[in-house]
């Protein structure tokens, strides 16, 4: 492969430079739009791509396959620079096109090459295409797994600020629900739940579902789970919130919520819950 690779090394160690200015002037000839949006950075991150790219036809890196071990560093380059590019705003079509004016300033340079019979331009041209094609799938493929960790992460974050869990007394802990209630979110829930009881020593925990817009056999059956975790750690627990038409729902549903204390207001579960840890509220007069 190394000889296959000669004519498209020797373009670019010789005309390095020459190829490096026709790509920038490529990428804002052909998109003004894209060549904006790399701003000052287009140069550095081509002069990158570029060195990236010689040393891997110097290691002799197969041109028809992209995933030879010889373009790791091209691999690299390519996901540094579509990751930075994306947390800078910049699209995933911006990014593919930057790459993609590669062709451009290396189909000339083959052409015009004095010493390749031109059997083998054409042979290299068509190497040279199918490379830069996957080096834009490549950076397609990054840009789309890095949003894809930005939306999972800013789930996960919002997630955890939808289940705080608050300490309203000595031996009292609540969870406000808020939203739909699913496997994933009710895990959330009862891990920091069961921990804060842990690490608080707090003998009753307050389940707050006025913010949750219904309840289905699922979300009772998560609700269910939750208690018998805050049990088994050795506190209990009060479910708060229930409205009118959440307790029609539970009742057509049939669901079973005996032993459980339910208030209709998270201030009737605080007062519930005060007097079974002990504490008697008085009005004073004013």
């Amino acid at each position: 492969m190394k000889q296959d690779n000669d004519p498209i090394e020797q373009l670019l160690v010789l005309h390095r430079d020459e190829v490096l200015r026709e790509w920038l002037a490529e990428v804002a000839a052909s998109s003004p739009s894209a060549g904006a949006a790399v701003g000052a950075s287009a140069a550095a991150d081509a002069a990158a791509l570029l060195d990236a790219f010689v040393a891997g036809l110097r290691a002799g890196a197969d041109a028809k396959r992209f995933d030879d071990i010889g373009w790791e560093p091209v691999r690299n380059t390519l996901e540094t620079l579509s990751r930075a590019r994306a947390a800078r705003g910049s699209l995933a079509g911006e990014t593919s096109h930057f790459v993609l004016a590669l062709k451009k300033p290396l189909f000339s340079g083959l052409q015009q090459s004095p010493h390749t019979e031109p059997q083998h331009v054409l042979a290299a041209v068509w190497r040279v295409s199918t490379l830069v094609d996957r080096m834009a799938q490549f950076t397609m493929d990054t840009y789309q797994r890095s949003r894809e960790e930005v939306i999972r992460r800013q789930q996960e974050e919002l997630l955890e600020l939808s289940t705080p869990v608050v300490k309203l007394w000595d031996g009292v802990l609540a969870v406000p629900m808020i939203g739909t209630l699913d496997s994933s979110r009710t895990q959330l829930v009862m891990e920091s739940l069961l921990q804060r009881i842990v690490d608080t020593g707090s003998e009753l925990a307050i389940i707050d579902i006025t913010g949750v817009p219904t309840v289905d056999t699922l979300v009772a059956q998560h609700l269910l789970k939750t208690v018998t975790a805050i049990r088994l750690m050795g506190a209990d627990c009060i479910i708060s919130g229930v409205r009118p038409q959440i307790a029609q729902t539970i009742v057509h549903l049939g669901i079973d919520l005996q032993g459980i204390s339910t208030k209709a207001s998270l201030a009737d579960a605080l007062a519930l819950a005060m007097k079974r840890v002990g504490y008697t509220v008085t009005k004073t007069k004013g």
